[in-house]
C-alpha cells in the first residue's frame, strides 16, 4: 500500500477503507510516513470531507494508536464529561464533586488552557500543592476510595491525535467536522469511561460559532460514542457570553465554590444540573433525569457536594481547608473598573474578547511554555440584558501589572456592546442530542 495512492483517492472524493486509514495512522505514529504526505491528506479531507463510516474508522485508529486505559478495577459505572471549550467554563469544578457525592465514580482526564479558553488543571492548581501528576494506580485508588480523581492526559493516550492536531494547526486544516469529532472522541474513548456526557459550546467564544455547526458536531460525536459501545449524549450550550461572572483561574475556582454553596450564578448552576442529571442517570443512580436533578439539588443544599470537593483536593495534595476558605486562594493586587458611559442595557458580550483580555492580564497562555498568573482575571458585573446606570461598574479587571491591565482594559471595553432599549439574553441550553 502506498501513501500517495491514499492521498489521490481522497483528493478525488472517494471514501477511504479501514485498511487505508489504519495504514496512514500507524505509519505516521511510527515515523514511517512524512509530515508532507499527511499534510496533503489532511487538506484533501478538509476539502472533500469524510462520511460517517470513515469518521468512525479514523476515530478507532487514533484511539488504538496508543494506550487505552483499563478502568475495570474501579467499581461502578464510570461517567466522563467533556466540554469543547469556552470562556469562564468552570463546569468541571462544580459538576464532578456534585456527581461523585451521589456515589457515581468520576475518573476524569483534563487538559491545560491554551489561547483564550481556560484549562481545568490550571484552575485546580490554584489550590497550593494540588497535583494532577499522579500514577494510574493512585488515580484508580482515589476513585475507589473517595469517588473522584482528575489527572492530566498521558502522552501515551491517543498519540496519533497529538501528532495530527499539531500538523493540522499549522496547515489550516483544523476546521473540519470529521477531524474535530475524531480528535475529541479518540481521547475520550481511550480514557476508558462507560458513559460520556458532552458539552458542545456554540457562539462567539466557542470553537463552533453557529448553532448549526454545534449540532452537527454533537451528532457526529454521539454517533461515534454509540458505535464504540459507550453510552453518549451531548448538550449544546451558549457561549455568546462567558459562563458565570468570573473569568480567570483562581477567580473561577472561587465562583465554583460559591456555586457548590448554593450562591453561584444561575447559568453555571443550571448547566451543571443539566449535564449532571445525565451522568447520574447513565450510572443508574436515578430512574430518570428529573429524579437525578432532584438528587443533585439535594447534594448542593446539604453541603455534600462541597465536602466532596474538599476531599478531592486533599487527596491530590492540596488543602481541603481552602475549599471552605477561598480567600486563601491567589489574589491579584490591583483592580480597575469598566464603567457605563450612559444609562443603557448590555446588548452583547464577545466572549472570545473577554478571554483574550484575561490572557493579556497573564491568566492564559500564548504558547504551551508560558507560565500563567493564577490570581488575575475579570469579574463581569453586568451581562447581556442587564441594565446599567451612567457611571455604574460594568466589569472589573484584577491584575498585577499596570501595562498588562491597560491592554486588557481596552480589549474588554471592545468586548461589550450597549443598547438604549431592553435586550433579552439568548437561551443557555440550545438543545440536547441523545
Amino acid at each position: 500500500m502506498l501513501m500517495v495512492d491514499i492521498i489521490r483517492k481522497k483528493r478525488d472524493g472517494n471514501a477511504l477503507s479501514k485498511e487505508e486509514i489504519d495504514f496512514f495512522i500507524n505509519g505516521y505514529v511510527k515515523g514511517e510516513i512524512p509530515d508532507y504526505q499527511v499534510s496533503a491528506l489532511m487538506m484533501a479531507v478538509f476539502f472533500k470531507g469524510m462520511n460517517d463510516e470513515e469518521t468512525h474508522l479514523l476515530t478507532d485508529a487514533m484511539l488504538h494508536s496508543g494506550e487505552v486505559l483499563d478502568l475495570s478495577a474501579i467499581s461502578g459505572f464510570k461517567v466522563d464529561k467533556h466540554s469543547t471549550g469556552g470562556v469562564g467554563d468552570k463546569t468541571s469544578l462544580v459538576l464532578t464533586p456534585m456527581v461523585a457525592s451521589l456515589g457515581v465514580p468520576v475518573a476524569k482526564m483534563s487538559g491545560r488552557g491554551l489561547g483564550h479558553t481556560g484549562g481545568t488543571i490550571d484552575k485546580l492548581e490554584s489550590f497550593k500543592g494540588f497535583s494532577t501528576s499522579i500514577t494510574n494506580e493512585q488515580f484508580i485508588n482515589n476513585v475507589n476510595t473517595i469517588g473522584i480523581a482528575i489527572m492530566g492526559q498521558t502522552k501515551d493516550l491517543a498519540p496519533a491525535d497529538k501528532l495530527l492536531y499539531a500538523l493540522r494547526d499549522v496547515t489550516a486544516t483544523v476546521d473540519n467536522m470529521s477531524l474535530i469529532a475524531s480528535s475529541i472522541m479518540s481521547k475520550k474513548l481511550a480514557a476508558g469511561a462507560d458513559g460520556i456526557v458532552l458539552d458542545v459550546k456554540s457562539g462567539s467564544g466557542a470553537f463552533m460559532k453557529t448553532d448549526e455547526d454545534a449540532f452537527e458536531l454533537a451528532k457526529k460525536m454521539v454517533s461515534i460514542g454509540k458505535q464504540a459501545g459507550v453510552r453518549t449524549m451531548a448538550v449544546i450550550s451558549d457561549m455568546d457570553q462567558p459562563l458565570g461572572r468570573n473569568v480567570g483561574n483562581a477567580m473561577e475556582v472561587t465562583e465554583a465554590i460559591d456555586t457548590l454553596r448554593g450562591k453561584g450564578p444561575e447559568d453555571l448552576k443550571e448547566l451543571c444540573l443539566t449535564l449532571g442529571s445525565y451522568m447520574v442517570y447513565f450510572a443508574g443512580k436515578a430512574g430518570s433525569t428529573k429524579e437525578a436533578r432532584s438528587l443533585l439539588e439535594d447534594s448542593l443544599s446539604s453541603g455534600k457536594a462541597l465536602d466532596k470537593l474538599a476531599q478531592f483536593i486533599e487527596a491530590q495534595g492540596g488543602s481541603g481547608e481552602d475549599v471552605y476558605h477561598p480567600e486563601n486562594l491567589p489574589q491579584a493586587k490591583e483592580k480597575t473598573d469598566l464603567t457605563a458611559d450612559d444609562d443603557c442595557y448590555v446588548s452583547s458580550i464577545m466572549s472570545e474578547e473577554v478571554g483574550i483580555a484575561s490572557l493579556l492580564l497573564g491568566g492564559g497562555r500564548r504558547s504551551k511554555e508560558d507560565v500563567i498568573d493564577l490570581s488575575v482575571g475579570i469579574h463581569l458585573d453586568k451581562k447581556v440584558g442587564d441594565k446599567c446606570q451612567k457611571g455604574e461598574t460594568v466589569a472589573t479587571l484584577y491584575g498585577n501589572d499596570k501595562k498588562k491591565m491597560e491592554d486588557a482594559f481596552e480589549r474588554l471595553r471592545g468586548a461589550y456592546s450597549f443598547s438604549k432599549d431592553p435586550v433579552e439574553a439568548g437561551k443557555l441550553i440550545k438543545g440536547i442530542v441523545e
